[in-house]
């Protein structure tokens, strides 16, 4: 077998099983769970239809091979999509691949941009740097691409922002690829300009790929959308996207996740050792799927209606939490980052045996780095299903804590 399988932590969801193991939680409570990121909105019909609608046709339905590189008129959607959104100029041909949703594109690009044998002169390993917290697909992806993840110290006082500026010289050398997430998660964070260009420079500088995680970009609560990667190097004068590449797809944004249906945009020379990687993985998205996210990316009105859906919702829990836990509304996404007294672990299982309420640990989406784990002491709440449900988590919280409070 691969020995890098070996490399591999437990995902935080197995954590939080082993966690919750020999619990029963409280049966006078129905269970309410605020700890998978999963959108619980309903899915829009139209998209549904459509879905339904290409199977019958021919050659968009199922009796054809997909084309890589998929269909020229869903490219032509995500080109027209960032015009809209972004205000981007990009060439649906060279710049843009369809992929099965970010999570899938986040790993494989990976593996398309490490080189391993490409070493440092101390004949240490390339690095993929990451921000602390984060996604645990990108130290994943790292991992089994021959990489070693390194972690970038955080500022709590600045929402978990990345300090880049701890970062020495000797780590960037050795860095070949670097994940960024704006919105993040879990924080919900959005990087400015002065952010970006600072990447912007570090990476012509040492050389390495910039991947942007942007699957969040359409929940937000501020008036102005969230600054985009490809959109802060326009702004900067790069228009050919050099060494930048980002992802987003339709889970969040159209309540969509069982489509596994996003795409990639960027740097063409990029993009064309990804479309040759892809053709060999066999990642090509289903035709139905295609058709179905053609709708989807040609529609903004579901996207508003969703975002008013997280706005009237956030409103109404995060007051109601702020009253016990140290937590503010985000600029963006669909998670609260909440500080709590004492273990985030203790916090969460005692959280769900007494009121049948399940949160995420803030310390299984970080990594002990820089002499402490900057997610300890926090949870996360993903604020998913509808409204009633998630004030009936708060208020049981809120009980919760008022019950442990000294």
């Amino acid at each position: 077998m691969n020995p890098l399988l070996s490399l591999l932590q437990p995902y935080p969801f197995e954590r939080l099983r082993q966690l919750f193991a020999g619990v029963t939680a409280n049966p006078a409570y129905a269970p309410i769970s605020l700890g998978l990121g999963e959108p619980k909105h309903a899915t829009p019909a139209f998209i549904q239809q459509a879905m339904v609608e290409s199977i019958h046709r021919t050659p968009s339905g199922l009796a054809s091979y997909p084309a890589t590189a998929g269909e020229p008129a869903l490219r032509e959607a995500f080109a027209q999509w960032l015009h809209t959104r972004y205000g981007l100029q990009v060439n649906p041909l060279t710049q843009m691949l369809p992929v099965n949703g970010s999570r899938e594109a986040l790993f494989s690009l990976t593996q398309t941009v490490i080189n391993p044998a490409k070493t440092s002169a101390s004949c240490q390993k390339p690095l993929v740097v990451c921000p602390n917290p984060f996604y645990q697909i990108y130290e994943g992806a790292a991992l089994l691409a021959g990489a070693e993840p390194y972690y970038v110290a955080s500022d709590p006082a600045r929402n978990f922002a990345p300090d880049w500026d701890s970062v020495p010289d000797s780590v960037w050398a050795r860095t070949q690829q670097l994940f960024v997430c704006s919105p993040g998660n879990p924080t919900g964070a959005v990087m400015p300009l002065s952010e970006w260009q600072k990447l912007f420079s570090l990476s012509d500088r040492f050389g390495f790929v910039i991947a942007s995680d942007e699957c969040y970009s359409e929940i937000y609560f501020r008036d102005e959308p969230p600054l985009g990667g490809m959109e802060a190097a326009v702004k900067l004068g790069r228009t050919d996207f050099k060494n930048l590449i980002s992802l987003t797809s339709l889970s969040k944004r159209s309540n969509l996740p069982g489509m596994r249906s996003g795409f990639v945009a960027g740097d063409a020379a990029i993009m064309a050792q990804y479309l040759l990687y892809r053709t060999y993985h066999g990642c090509a998205m289903s035709p139905v799927v295609q058709v179905a996210s053609l709708a989807a990316w040609r529609d903004e009105a579901h996207v508003i209606e969703n975002r008013a859906l997280y706005k009237t919702k956030f409103a109404q829990v995060t007051p109601v939490l702020a009253e016990v836990l140290d937590v503010a509304l985000p600029d963006a996404g669909f998670y609260l980052w909440a500080k709590v007294k004492g273990s985030d672990t203790d916090f969460a299982r005692t959280l769900y045996a007494l009121y049948n309420v399940t949160v995420l640990p803030g310390s299984y989406l970080a990594r002990e780095a820089q002499g402490h784990n900057p997610g300890a002491g926090r949870i996360r709440m993903a604020l998913v299903a509808d409204t009633a449900e998630c004030l009936e988590a708060a208020r049981r919280i809120v009980q919760f804590v008022g019950a442990r409070a000294p």
